[in-house]
């Protein structure tokens, strides 16, 4: 019998759960978009944007997805020709090159694969033997959102310092941002981006390019830059009109206003801090599950390389896809796809799933999903290990 009723639980990867706050705030009738309330909220926005980014610079705010920002990010910084490189472990690094390689950028891929993170000394060696600075930017996600996989900014920064390369640091935070410790000035990082609908729990619709001073002298050099993607209008703003090339998206600015709101009462700190407990006790879970010759896998084995915002898990076969159905219908759960995970045995990714665990979360919906994902690989007769709730609780439990 189907047990689905009641409310949803979206356990994908972005967008996230939204609270009932940021919805509330959006439900109200449209504002003027030249001058008074609206003009005043988003300039007291900008700073507490800049708040979670941990940065002294500048945020241009898009009217895009997150690929929209990447777009935004490169065409400021780089033009027809130039060369970029691109650490890649998983398929959202794949995204950001080909994002590169469509605006006629000369682009070099590192590829680190899908279970393993960036090498940094191998960055520093490409870096170094690029004796005449020909790369305009290194790119890299902070995580890739399909593998899991958490790059560390700071051994990145060091490579780049080390080789003695003048390129732009550039960070895809679209997982991360809110969700994983980031401190884009004291890590040195240049350029960071990331949209509303993952740790800052705001409906898909806005992205957000955060520039330091290095990054603003970078656009300088560029001749020309599309009227729109133009950050110079957006982070200098003469006119509120111009801020966002247009007309406001005044109703996602209603809910990011409440959902920074929510984010600064908790304290950045704490947000980060959450997500780590939680994360753990996902992983204390699938761990378990994973003993006594159990099916599941978890895409990252090493600790120190998870997000703590996503997992990308395997079960084997097309179970992947069973579950998800299962636990959708049967439970109303709704779990991520296996992005990015396909193999020639499993061409459609069938074996993998991923579970978001990013931004308005708590230990109950943690606690239930994991019960849920129990229950489904009963149902759908999934050999698993023991013991895993009391793993997951005994996590929260110690806080």
């Amino acid at each position: 019998m189907p047990l689905a009723a009641g409310r949803p639980y979206l356990a994908i990867p972005g967008p996230s759960v939204m609270p009932d706050a940021v919805l509330q705030a959006m439900h109200q009738p449209a504002p003027n978009i030249y001058e008074g309330d609206i003009v005043a909220m988003v300039q007291g926005m900008v700073p507490d944007l800049k708040r979670v980014a941990r940065t002294e610079g500048k945020v241009a705010i898009y009217i895009a997805n997150g690929h929209g920002a990447w777009e935004a990010s490169l065409a400021n910084i780089a033009s027809t020709g130039d060369k970029v490189l691109v650490c890649v472990t998983g398929r959202f690094g794949h995204g950001w090159a080909d994002m590169a390689e469509g605006l006629g950028l000369d682009v070099t891929k590192l590829d680190f694969g899908t279970k393993e993170g960036i090498d940094a000394a191998r960055l520093e060696e490409a870096l170094r033997a690029d004796t005449g600075h020909g790369y305009k930017a290194v790119l890299f996600s902070h995580v890739d959102t399909a593998t899991s996989l958490l790059n560390d900014p700071r051994p990145l920064r060091a490579a780049l310092d080390a080789a003695g390369h003048p390129a732009l640091l550039m960070a895809d935070c679209i997982a991360s941002m809110a969700c994983e410790e980031f401190e884009m000035d004291a890590w040195g990082v240049d350029i960071a981006v990331t949209g509303s609908q993952k740790g800052l729990m705001v409906p898909p619709g806005l992205s957000f390019v955060f520039v330091n001073a290095k990054a603003e002298e970078a656009r300088k050099a560029v001749p020309r830059v599309s009227r729109y993607w133009d950050w110079t209008p957006r982070i200098n703003p003469e006119f509120f009109y111009n801020f966002f090339g247009g007309t406001a998206p005044t109703h996602h600015l209603f809910g990011l206003r409440a959902a920074l709101d929510i984010l600064h009462d908790e304290g950045i700190e704490t947000v980060w801090a959450r997500h780590v407990t939680l994360s753990r006790a996902i992983w204390a879970a699938c761990e378990a599950w994973g003993e006594d010759n159990g099916a599941l896998r978890m895409n990252v084995a090493n600790r120190t390389l998870r997000s703590h915002a996503v997992t990308a898990l395997g079960l084997g076969e097309r179970n992947g896809a069973a579950l998800r159905r299962w636990v959708a219908d049967n439970a109303g759960v709704t779990l991520g796809l296996g992005l990015g995970m396909a193999t020639k045995e499993d061409p459609n990714g069938d074996g993998f799933f991923r579970i978001g665990h990013m931004g308005h979360l708590n230990a109950h919906m943690v606690l239930g999903m994991l019960g849920t994902l129990e229950a489904g690989m009963q149902a759908i007769g999934v050999h698993h290990g023991p013991n895993a709730l009391s793993a997951a609780a005994e996590v929260i439990a110690a806080g």
